[in-house]
């Protein structure tokens, strides 16, 4: 339990510093219009990854149904 709260405020800590400073990164992507891009194939890669999930699991709960 104590190793649980030491790596929940570890973790809350580090959102904290990461949200105080610039990323120029992004601010010229958001710049160039490529952010649109950027947003794009992570939504498909994570589209692709949630129905192969899916899938998955469709098929491993046939599996245990025919196996009983």
């Amino acid at each position: 339990m104590r190793a649980l709260i030491i790596l929940f405020f570890s973790l809350f800590s580090f959102v904290a510093s990461a949200q105080a400073s610039d990323i120029e990164m992004a601010d010229q992507f958001r710049a160039d219009g490529k952010i649109y891009v950027v947003i794009a194939v992570v939504s498909v890669v994570l589209i692709g990854l949630f129905a192969y999930l899916f899938r998955l699991e469709r098929k491993v709960t046939d599996l245990e149904k025919r196996n009983k």
